[in-house]
């Protein structure tokens, strides 16, 4: 439910030309079917000649009820069409989580 809310907030504020959501939860030490981590590729002529902090608070603004709520975690990967293409189309993989409780239960 969350990851659809996201969508349609960021659909309808940047007609995004790539929209990618992926609930990323279950890499991070949450219980099963959390919806608290968050990956968005979002490739939108809004960004056009705005810096990457610009952009992030741009998506931060129209997600601020997740974010104050169910998200605890949002990984932005934000570009322009052209920024987009010359990247091959492909974003960064997020790392992998070291567990918080449990890298210091270790």
């Amino acid at each position: 439910m969350v990851q659809q809310q996201i969508e349609q907030h960021l659909q309808q504020a940047f007609s995004p030309s790539v929209l990618e959501v992926n609930n990323e939860s279950h890499m991070h030490s949450v219980p099963e079917n959390s919806e608290t981590h968050f990956r968005v590729v979002l490739v939108s002529d809004a960004f056009a000649g705005k810096r990457s902090v610009a952009r992030h608070q741009a998506v931060y603004a129209v997600l601020k009820d997740e974010l104050q709520g169910p998200v605890h975690a949002l990984a932005l990967h934000t570009y322009t069409p052209d920024e987009w293409q010359a990247r091959a189309q492909a974003a960064p993989d997020s790392p992998d989580c070291l567990g918080g409780s449990k890298a210091d239960a270790q």
